[in-house]
């Protein structure tokens, strides 16, 4: 237990909110059952215990001022290059690492959670620390509802075809199991992320399927917060 607490001092959340939202303006503040959403996140890293420090990465002000106020830090801004629409998630957090060492830090483990994942909670983030034990990189997924194996692709002319033929007359219930990143957290060992974050020895914690929306859309975002409400109501 006391090696976990002294591990567990120097790790830093990073949350990646970049202003200038197109598909849902605003999206990183927008308020989510009343709160803006990137306070979720916030208060979910601060009540996992885990963190040295719970950091925002940000380029815009009123995205900076709200994380304050929340409890978060915002010791630099994001550049400009990086928060353009090419900018990758490695990219921001080979960024706020370089921008870190500058200031004389360095953190053991880091944890990138975003902005807009409401659901997650902070005893999935302890999951996740606890499962980087064993790897380098651990990261919430989820299975896929429909065996992607019976898939269909559509031709030119808007027939369809069995992506996999050498499937179709397979059962569901006898077809492997196939799972997406949940796009909510990453957790991993500060070092060399040269091979990407999904590079070599990575584990997933399997998440159910009510504990995952991606949010890209209004009605992505309908959904989450039933997906909420249904969560917290039956707690």
């Amino acid at each position: 237990m006391e090696s976990d607490l002294n591990r567990s001092e120097k790790a830093l959340c990073i949350i990646p909110a970049r202003g200038g939202s197109k598909r849902i303006p605003g999206k990183n503040v927008k308020l989510f059952h009343g709160k803006p959403i990137i306070a979720y996140s916030i208060e979910t890293a601060l009540e996992s215990e885990l963190f040295s420090e719970v950091m925002v990465s940000t380029d815009d002000a009123e995205i900076a001022r709200i994380a304050r106020n929340f409890g978060a830090t915002v010791p630099f801004l994001r550049s400009e290059v990086n928060s353009n629409d090419f900018a990758t998630t490695l990219d921001v957090i080979e960024e706020v690492k370089s921008n870190y060492k500058k200031l004389g830090q360095v953190f053991a483990d880091i944890c990138c959670l975003y902005a807009t994942a409401p659901l997650v909670t902070p005893q999935r983030i302890r999951q996740g620390f606890d499962l980087l034990k064993s790897c380098n990189v651990s990261f919430a997924m989820t299975a896929f509802s429909y065996p992607v194996w019976r898939g269909l692709k559509r031709k030119d002319d808007k027939s369809m075809e069995f992506a996999w033929p050498e499937y179709k007359n397979s059962r569901s219930q006898d077809l492997p199991p196939i799972f997406h990143d949940a796009g909510q957290w990453y957790w991993f060992k500060n070092s060399d992320l040269s091979n990407g974050i999904f590079g070599a020895h990575c584990k997933g914690l399997e998440l159910t399927a009510i504990e995952v929306q991606d949010i890209d859309t209004l009605d992505d975002w309908q959904i989450a917060e039933l997906k909420y409400a249904y969560l917290h109501d039956s707690r």
